[in-house]
């Protein structure tokens, strides 16, 4: 039974095992650098340097193990964040969509309506209708307006077309109020 065979390197064993083989050949190699004549080797040194060589492909793999592995979680990292702003943009798309139909569902003729009607006759009607058309009709009127119509309505649907209305312009709104 050789070294190899009593010891299962680790990492970190392997660095140990390294660093000794390294410090042990300096001297060999500094005296052979100068021409001098290499003791022959004893028993251990040469266990050490058949361990070395043996487990040498085993240390790069297990390197390249940990990096890959690396490599996999950047990746699942960088996927993920991919997956929110993905969500993300599709909240923002629906948001603006939900948006331009509101606007649109105000243009025309019925704001026109409601602009010529007196505050107090447009309120009760307004109270009535959907509470999204209320609010984007209300939104197309000029400001003083708007303001007199909503102090005609009830507190409760005035609270409702003031919330869907300062919902509208706010982009981090993505879900329908009522």
């Amino acid at each position: 039974m050789n070294l190899f065979d009593r010891i299962r390197p680790s990492a970190k064993s392997l660095r140990n095992v390294a660093l000794v083989v390294t410090v042990a050949t300096l001297p060999a190699f500094a005296q052979n650098a100068v021409g001098q004549q290499q003791p022959p080797e004893s028993a251990t040194e040469a266990e050490i340097r058949q361990f070395c060589t043996g487990i040498a492909d085993a240390a790069r793999d297990q390197r390249y193990l940990l990096q890959k592995q690396e490599l996999d979680k950047l990746q699942a990292d960088v996927d993920s964040r991919i997956a929110i702003l993905e969500q993300r943009r599709e909240e923002y798309e629906d948001w603006l969509t939900r948006r331009n139909e509101f606007m649109k569902q105000a243009e025309g003729q019925l704001v026109e309506i409601y602009r010529k009607m007196a505050p107090d006759a447009a309120a009760p009607q307004l109270e009535e209708t959907n509470v999204m058309l209320a609010a984007a009709i209300i939104m197309k009127l000029p400001p003083r307006q708007s303001s007199l119509i909503l102090t005609e309505m009830s507190p409760g649907k005035a609270a409702q077309v003031a919330s869907i209305m300062s919902s509208a312009g706010d982009p981090n709104t993505s879900k329908d109020p009522s």
